[in-house]
């Protein structure tokens, strides 16, 4: 008789896309931008797809007029209005505490690997009551490298004390999955996080796919460790 489908020993997190659906947040802080230079605020729509490829990706599709240069230098205005917004708009996405409630009802140990500054992400525990619920977390300038390359999540597997092909690594964009298979570590495409027209998950090489956290409620949706 098979064994009951049983959660992972350790999940690890996107932040932005795939927890937390921030693009409120980042809106708000693209529009005191705008603001500033007499331009109307940007409808969130048209903000959302860009969230989690980062600030400056963000900052373009606000400024496409804008040279990269002038741009690049806006980003620390950028970051220090959403410092102000953060965590003001945003919220879980549908599913998220009930998914993190059942990881911790099972034992399971979960964190965060993000490429949100890691003061930034920090800000965020207390918020969302995160603090002591949260066993790790790497931000994109905690390390020499960022996700797509695999050291974050290696390095936040050892300091959970586990090897990474018994970690599973959940995320919205291409980026995160990269980075997990180059880490040998299973890996969760978030689909209901942000994405652009031309996106193609299927094509990330994810082991496997989920519309909503809610259904990451079910040990048996995810993805057995190698």
């Amino acid at each position: 008789m098979p064994a009951s489908p049983v959660f992972p020993r350790a999940v690890l997190f996107d932040l932005d896309g795939t927890l937390l659906d921030s693009a409120p947040d980042m809106v708000a802080a693209i529009d005191a931008m705008r603001a500033a230079r007499g331009q109307s605020p940007m409808p969130l729509d048209e903000l959302r797809p860009h969230v989690s490829k980062g600030a400056r990706a963000m900052v373009a599709a606000a400024f496409p007029q804008v040279d990269d240069a002038q741009r690049e230098s806006w980003i620390p205005e950028f970051l220090g209005h959403y410092e102000r917004e953060l965590g003001r708009h945003g919220r879980l996405f549908d599913g998220v505490e009930a998914m993190l409630e059942a990881l911790e009802a099972a034992g399971s140990t979960w964190g965060i690997v993000t490429n949100k500054p890691e003061y930034l992400a920090r800000q965020l525990m207390p918020v969302l009551g995160w603090e002591q619920r949260c066993a790790v977390l790497i931000g994109g300038d905690t390390l020499a490298r960022r996700k797509p390359d695999p050291l974050p999540l290696t390095v936040a597997a050892g300091r959970i004390g586990i090897e990474p092909s018994q970690c599973i690594y959940v995320g919205d964009d291409e980026r995160d999955i990269q980075a997990a298979r180059a880490a040998g570590m299973p890996s969760v495409v978030a689909l209901w996080g942000y994405r652009l027209d031309g996106d193609d998950p299927a094509a990330w090489q994810g082991d496997v796919m989920i519309e909503t956290a809610g259904e990451l409620i079910d040990a048996a949706t995810w993805p057995v460790p190698r």
